[in-house]
């Protein structure tokens, strides 16, 4: 779920970047007012606090909820989250407790982080009381999936179901395969909302030798469901520190993570927006070829 390699170059050209940019513009302008950022506390069930960064637009396209990477951090994802207030999404991301800079970090060992980020999301869905578009990265792909039907294991403590009907779609980025103690194999064939699913073929975390087990909820999950599978070559788990690991030396992979991006706007537009000219552009964007190949079922 957390790659520790930062190395790869991204061979992208600037070509690819420009059109995947004005495919946001055709869809529909992006709004030039800054998302505010801001801080709140929720508590879950169980009355745990949990620290939540809030990133708020007016006048709001939709809302997501973010969850980011294993040890990592919301802010961490900075860049993600201004393009997707750019675009009109207010963001709201826990401070999950296996995150390096949770206070509390070293009573949550190994896996029983996994019931307590189903906590804290759950916790702060209800805060937002209505549809809101799921997302996440890595570890907190798997969250984002989850919540869109998904059905790893449900952990000791946590009444199920574990899909929330109030997530209207997902956007995982570098969700994991199956395996590693949480995934098996069909748990992502349940997944019931359309969903945005995106990795790089140097997507290699430790133990994993193969990129493609991050397209594993694609390739279970039912046909017909608009599930997309983006892949970007050159691109690793970090986009070389441009997200979750920022003091990884580089090079950022940052054109590659502006085509992710975009091609997340375009999705969450069309699906949870209802926007047909977005639902065109993102069709148009359809390719079985480098540097982006974009697949739709």
């Amino acid at each position: 779920m957390a790659a520790r390699d930062g190395k790869a170059s991204f061979r992208l050209g600037r070509r690819a970047f420009l059109a995947a940019g004005a495919g946001v513009a055709v869809a529909g302008r992006l709004r030039p007012a800054r998302a505010e950022g801001g801080r709140l506390t929720l508590r879950t069930a169980g009355g745990r606090a949990v620290d939540v960064r809030t990133w708020t637009v007016a006048d709001e396209r939709g809302r997501i909820l973010f969850s980011h990477g294993a040890l990592s951090a919301p802010w961490k994802y900075q860049s993600v989250i201004e393009a997707w207030g750019r675009a009109g999404y207010s963001v709201y991301a826990p401070l999950h407790v296996d995150s390096t800079d949770h206070p509390d970090q070293a009573s949550f060992p190994g896996l029983a982080s996994w019931p307590a980020r189903i906590e804290d999301v759950r916790a702060v869905a209800n805060h937002l009381g209505g549809s809101y578009i799921a997302a996440g990265h890595s570890y907190g792909a798997l969250i984002a999936l989850v919540l869109g039907g998904a059905t790893p294991a449900v952990p000791e403590g946590v009444p199920p179901p574990l899909r929330d009907p109030r997530a209207r779609v997902a956007v995982a980025f570098s969700p994991p395969g199956v395996g590693g103690g949480l995934v098996r194999a069909g748990d992502y064939a349940a997944l019931a909302v359309p969903a945005f699913i995106q990795t790089g073929d140097r997507d290699t975390p430790p133990g994993m030798t193969d990129w493609r087990s991050h397209l594993a909820a694609y390739e279970e999950a039912a046909a017909g469901g608009d599930r997309y599978a983006a892949v970007l070559d050159g691109v690793d788990h970090y986009f070389g520190g441009g997200i979750c690991r920022p003091e990884l030396p580089g090079p950022r992979q940052e054109t590659g993570l502006a085509a992710a991006v975009s091609l997340s706007i375009l999705f969450m537009r069309a699906y949870a927006g209802g926007d047909a000219g977005a639902l065109q552009v993102l069709q148009g964007r359809l390719s079985d070829s480098g540097p982006v190949r974009l697949s739709h079922k």
